[in-house]
């Protein structure tokens, strides 16, 4: 046998020409090892080498009788590869790892969840120690297919109140907001659809449309809601299948969609048949709830998503889908299909926490904070000249736009070199138009150092 240390060899420049054919033309038939040996200029032994180690290789196939194929290879899904290609800085999953990465929990004001002390952790600690010892606990079998019931019942009240009209059967629990809209993705959507978005919304909306390979466009967002203009457009030029969106609590820029937007949205929808899907993961976070889309559609045309890892933990993971009755079935069906359905150990505990009054006492809580917080924030960030896009209606959010000459997917490098963690504009723009623009967390704003670095990084 021939030396493979050698480089290069007949050998090796034969299997590389052979590579380059199997590139171009995955699953087809390849020369003849005669034709090959022609065309290469080469014994016919070498040519039985090289396919020899390339069937090895798993790169070429057999057919006896029929010859040599090229393996029909699937190239794996590149998230980072999909779509518009950023600065590594301005990469929409670019915030998530940072976020994940930095050991100073202190110092991660561009991160989308609470900080650990302001989580009930000895309330949670409680509950899970109650629902262990209950004798009705579910360690051992799969759940529902649509979920743990009584958190069922307890989440149609709760939308109840705030007038989106559900009932248990028409709630599937999951184990996050993302997969909520990943099953939602997988029962409306094929690859090629068109989807909108907000421009900008939350990034990871971006990442999990593009795992879908779907194609996405991006509609301005004002303070009002969406540019209903050049939704109407899309709409004629696109045919989308989908609105996704944040109507309370927008993420990032921290506002509610007006009512006039709202029901202007709700009539283009129902001229172009789209259907609005609407992430409501913030909303018990206000004071006073606001009107949604799907309270003022009766979850007809609107799907609702939503979870507790936001205002919980994120480590317990319980979401839900609310959608009308006969599309339940088959978002249910798609769950069990791709993951047998979720944890009622997850769910069970959700359920104490709502129903003995913790997690009403843990809200009261949490707005009061939010609110000092936020008030700490804008001042910070009015002493370094930043310029508010709106003055956030509740919530954790500040969108807010550096001075003159500064780029925040810049700072945002800068920054992380001193472990401080932001969210560039940019990250949340499908359309890259918010490059001036940081969104900052004002429950991960409480360190004085957060905006010392921050003021360093600025003047670097």
């Amino acid at each position: 046998m021939a030396d493979i240390t050698k480089t290069p060899t007949r050998i090796d420049m034969t299997m590389a020409a052979i590579r380059q054919r199997i590139e171009s033309a995955p699953g087809a038939k390849l020369p003849s090892i005669r034709r090959l040996a022609e065309l290469q200029g080469v014994f016919k032994s070498t040519i039985v080498e090289a396919y020899d180690r390339l069937v090895a290789e798993g790169e070429v196939n057999v057919k006896p009788g029929s010859g040599f194929f090229a393996a029909a290879r699937v190239r794996p899904f590149m998230l980072a590869e999909s779509g518009p290609q950023p600065r590594r800085a301005i990469d929409h999953m670019w915030i998530t790892r940072q976020s994940m990465a930095v050991n100073d929990p202190s110092l991660k004001p561009g991160c989308g969840w609470l900080p650990d002390d302001w989580l009930p952790g000895d309330v949670l600690r409680r509950i899970m120690r109650r629902v262990t010892r209950e004798d009705t606990m579910n360690f051992t079998a799969y759940g529902t297919p649509q979920g743990f019931l009584p958190l069922r019942d307890q989440l149609a009240r709760r939308l109840n109140e705030r007038n989106i009209a559900a009932d248990p059967g028409a709630l599937l629990l999951t184990d996050s907001a993302t997969r909520a809209l990943d099953i939602v993705c997988r029962f409306l959507l094929q690859p090629g659809d068109t989807v909108l978005i907000d421009d900008p919304c939350y990034f990871n909306f971006q990442s999990t449309l593009q795992a879908q390979r779907v194609n996405v466009v991006g509609i301005p967002y004002t303070p009002q809601g969406p540019d209903l203009d050049r939704f109407a457009h899309a709409c004629v030029e696109h045919r989308p299948k989908l609105y996704l969106t944040m109507p309370v609590l927008h993420n990032p820029t921290g506002t509610n969609m007006s009512i006039g937007t709202a029901h202007r949205l709700l009539k283009l929808a129902e001229t172009h048949n789209v259907v609005l899907v609407e992430d409501s993961v913030y909303a018990d976070l206000e004071a006073q709830p606001s009107t949604g889309l799907a309270a003022l559609d009766g979850l007809e045309r609107v799907i609702l998503i939503g979870s507790f890892s936001k205002t919980l933990t994120g480590a317990l993971r319980c979401g839900y889908i609310a959608a009308r009755g006969d599309w339940i079935e088959g978002l249910t069906d798609l769950a069990l299909a791709t993951s047998f359905g979720t944890s009622d150990l997850a769910a069970q505990i959700t359920y104490r926490l709502l129903v003995d009054g913790s997690y009403r006492h843990h809200l009261e809580s949490l707005r009061t904070r939010l609110a000092r917080n936020t008030a700490i924030t804008l001042e910070h960030l009015d002493r370094l000249d930043f310029t508010l896009w709106q003055h956030p209606q509740g919530g954790m959010f500040v969108w807010a736009q550096l001075p003159a000459g500064l780029d925040s997917g810049e700072v945002a490098q800068r920054a992380i070199e001193h472990n401080l963690v932001l969210a560039p504009g940019d990250a949340f723009s499908l359309s890259r138009t918010a490059s001036r623009y940081l969104r900052f967390n004002v429950t991960q704003c409480g360190n004085r150092r957060v905006f010392d670095v921050l003021a360093r990084v600025m003047q670097d």
